[in-house]
């Protein structure tokens, strides 16, 4: 399949899936990409995938970005999930310790500069990562952000070269807790704590009464993404 062949064959199945469950997505994503992947964060929406990709497809893989600057409760939550599904989540980290990070870049690079930061922590492991799977799975969804308005249910990667599915683009806020509930999923407290988008400490506030839910999220500065999507 050429890349017109194979981007007429992402949109059309793009139409194909965009009024149907999450679940049935996936079913056809890891039946279709055997090598597939799922990141997760720990956040509310990737705690769903989870449970739903678990309850598909055991076996596949899921990873999650080490950047060690992530909350404590992250990392409590992190392992509250692996014991319950028995999940040996893959680690994907930086070549460079934060010691040597600050050694080369100086202290508190998130502060000077956070996408030099996000680069270092988050983009160089993910493409690693990702270099050896021919799709993935995300927790992006549309009325995250403008940035993401436009997300489709199926989409053609460009920038990490392989097919990047997103089950939930559709879904609002509200669907996503009300699955959390429904299925008493284990989720991230700092949920509770007004911080609906969590990220690294340094760089995650709690979000304010009628702030947008990703205020919280380098608040000093413009930046409103770290790279990892478009």
């Amino acid at each position: 399949m050429n890349l017109i062949e194979k981007e007429k064959w992402i949109h059309k199945s793009a139409d194909e899936y965009e009024n149907k469950q999450p679940e049935e997505l996936i079913e056809w994503a890891v039946k279709t990409f055997p090598n597939i992947t799922l990141a997760c964060s720990f956040g509310a929406e990737d705690v769903v995938l989870v449970d739903m990709l678990h309850k598909i497809s055991p076996s596949s893989d899921i990873f999650y970005l080490d950047t060690d600057f992530h909350f404590a409760e992250t990392y409590e939550t992190r392992d509250r999930i692996a014991k319950k599904y028995n999940i040996n989540f893959i680690q994907a980290k930086s070549d460079l310790t934060p010691e040597e990070q600050a050694e080369q870049y100086g202290d508190k690079l998130w502060e000077r500069e956070p996408n030099a930061c996000c680069n270092l922590r988050k983009v160089e492991p993910l493409v690693k990562t990702l270099s050896q799977y021919d799709a993935w799975i995300t927790g992006v969804r549309r009325d995250q952000a403008p940035t993401r308005a436009n997300t489709k249910k199926v989409e053609y990667d460009v920038k990490f070269g392989l097919v990047k599915f997103n089950p939930l683009a559709s879904w609002t806020w509200d669907d996503v807790w009300n699955y959390i509930r429904k299925h008493d999923l284990i989720y991230n407290p700092l949920h509770d704590q007004n911080y609906p988008s969590i990220g690294c400490s340094y760089c995650t506030r709690q979000v304010k009464p009628g702030e947008d839910p990703r205020a919280g999220r380098w608040s000093n500065n413009d930046k409103t993404e770290c790279g990892l999507h478009k």
